[in-house]
């Protein structure tokens, strides 16, 4: 048999590229981002802290060798989300993968929010899609002609498992945790958004989507404990699980790969 064209290591790298990964001050953005930085891409990190932001960056670039910065803006504020893709290419020269992560979670503390349904606000509604969703496609449009000009664009939305399943009311019993309507109509939409951009943008730009399960965090021992006994691998997720799809996603490992959505949840949503 003859030699493979392309070796995996070859398709593995990154080298060369530039990627936005928005809430890259966060605990899953900032795996995603330093994973890859690790095989090589530059990376912007960007979220709503500049403070934080940044020093997420610079122990991106401090771990990994490679060049990193942040950048601060509110994702709620449609003109600086749209003046973002052009701020990387003049200082960065190219943009070829966009991470559209940053969410208002169940742990945000938007005034009716976590709350039971009936004290749910439209006011949190409104900003939970402007942000989750709305903000995905204003990114997105605006990045479309850098990332068709890369030659490999890539985007990954990070929806969420409660984008396709409801939520079991009988894991949250007795503890304060929340999970509302917006972030679970929102991440839905994003989840479908992928479709509708692999079929548009395709064959310039790839559009994949990650579907995270639960996150240790520190949640309440009751609420662990089910969900624990729930999942077929037997434990929550770290934030380390998710690097291997962001790598896979963003780059040529998965180059015949669009339109799809990567559910990595420990099984949770096989039963």
């Amino acid at each position: 048999m003859g030699a493979s064209i392309l070796s995996v290591l070859h398709l593995l790298r990154l080298d060369g590229r530039v990627a936005i990964v928005t809430g890259g001050a966060g605990h899953l953005g900032f795996a995603m981002g330093s994973a890859l930085a690790e095989v090589g891409a530059q990376v912007v990190l960007v979220d709503i802290d500049l403070e934080r932001v940044t020093a997420a960056a610079e122990q991106v670039a401090a771990d990994t060798g490679v060049r990193a910065c942040g950048i601060a803006c509110d994702l709620a504020d449609e003109n600086a989300v749209r003046r973002l893709p052009e701020r990387v290419v003049a200082d960065f020269g190219r943009l070829d993968i966009l991470i559209n992560n940053a969410a208002f979670v169940g742990t945000s503390g938007l005034d009716g929010w976590a709350e039971p349904f009936e004290r749910q606000t439209s006011a949190s509604w409104r900003l939970a899609m402007e942000v989750n969703l709305t903000a995905v496609f204003s990114l997105v449009q605006a990045s479309t002609p850098f990332l068709r000009k890369s030659g490999c664009g890539s985007i990954v939305n990070i929806g969420s498992i409660y984008g396709f399943l409801g939520p079991d009311w009988s894991l949250y019993g007795g503890t304060k945790m929340a999970n509302p309507a917006a972030y679970a109509a929102s991440k839905g939409g994003l989840i479908q958004l992928t479709r509708w951009l692999a079929t548009t943008l395709g064959p310039d730009i790839r559009v994949n989507c990650v579907s995270p399960g639960g996150v240790a965090r520190g949640q309440p021992e009751s609420f662990t404990e089910q969900y624990v006994a729930r999942t077929p691998l037997g434990r929550m997720a770290t934030e380390e699980d998710f690097k291997g799809a962001a790598v896979y996603l963003a780059g040529d490992l998965s180059r015949y790969v669009t339109g799809q959505h990567l559910v990595v949840d420990g099984g949770w949503s096989v039963w």
